[in-house]
């Protein structure tokens, strides 16, 4: 997925819709708008004389799926700043790892492999003080196509996992008010497309996971200074998104590489703080999509539902020839 950048065809329309639909006017809109800014900035000058400066001696990073794609490369740039590093994926790392990264086999909708392999993480490490929820899986397929099997292990490992790692590494940072949850997540949080519908429901049911996470810390736990973030990034080059990045000419759409997601996870860790990361950074209003009138939102479904269904056209036919 590229930004809601719509074809020229559609832009005056889009506009159109705006001005005719939306019940907010442009001073309503402006308003928000400073309110927003002003309440980014307010939190921002509050917290920044209390964040404890990182030290990469006493921390520990955990990632799930950190043997390729974004996961692999967000590895990288936390090892090249000297941080201790712990994979865990299903999937053997393709590359030397650096004496401060640690590899463990781990299956990651199986609670009890979680348990199990967290206790030799802490004899061995110590406690995680920062949880990258980044595995993932992604299968082509409408609804009526798809196996149960496909939408199962799609929740498996974009959701439920979520909430065991959660639960298996999150009462040791309570207990100190330290750490930081990272959720991986996508652009399709806000916009389901066809073809894609159980990882766009899987992304959306993320972002409401680290919400109420948050606010569980906050007024549950009190442990404010352990923090959350979640990323959405549009199409990366990535394993995952191959199916379409491999029709470039009829997908036609810009794909970041892992190293612009990874540097801003890994300077959003290393500064402490939580929050929301929306890449490119130009969409930065995609998480207010679900506010705007019903034929906007429909406008941003069928844009990227008819990409997707040409890339699917080519795709068969060249899996025919």
């Amino acid at each position: 997925m590229n930004g809601l950048s719509f074809p020229t065809s559609l832009r005056w329309p889009l506009a159109d819709s705006l001005s005719m639909n939306s019940p907010l006017s442009p001073i309503a809109v402006a308003l928000v708008g400073s309110l927003s800014i002003y309440g980014f900035y307010r939190t921002i000058l509050k917290r920044t004389d209390k964040i404890e400066k990182w030290d990469e001696e006493n921390e520990l990073v955990l990632i799930t799926g950190g043997s390729s794609g974004i996961g692999k490369q967000i590895v990288e740039d936390l090892s090249l700043k000297k941080n201790r590093v712990i994979i865990w994926d299903i999937q053997q790392p393709e590359f030397e790892l650096p004496d401060d990264v640690h590899f463990y086999h781990v299956d990651i909708t199986s609670a009890q492999a979680i348990t199990e392999v967290a206790s030799v993480v802490r004899k061995v490490h110590g406690d995680p003080t920062v949880l990258i929820n980044n595995a993932g899986v992604f299968y082509h397929g409408t609804i009526l196509e798809s196996p149960e099997r496909e939408f199962r292990q799609t929740f498996d490992v974009n959701v439920i996992a979520h909430f065991l790692l959660v639960k298996e590494f999150l009462p040791s940072m309570v207990r100190r008010n330290k750490g930081h949850v990272v959720t991986m997540a996508s652009i399709a949080s806000f916009v389901a497309v066809g073809e894609m519908v159980d990882y766009c429901c899987s992304k959306a049911s993320i972002l409401a996971f680290h919400e109420g996470l948050t606010q569980e810390l906050k007024h549950f736990y009190d442990a404010p200074n352990v923090r959350t973030s979640i990323v959405h990034p549009l199409w990366v080059q990535t394993p995952m998104v191959k199916g379409f990045t491999d029709y470039q000419s009829t997908f036609a759409q810009p794909v970041m590489s892992p190293k612009t997601v990874s540097e801003r996870v890994v300077d959003q860790i290393i500064s402490r703080q939580g929050g929301q990361i929306i890449l490119p950074t130009r969409l930065f209003l995609a998480s207010a999509l679900r506010g705007l009138p019903i034929p906007v939102q429909e406008m941003a479904r069928s844009f990227f539902s008819k990409i997707v269904y040409k890339v699917r056209d080519v795709r068969t036919a060249a899996n025919n020839e």
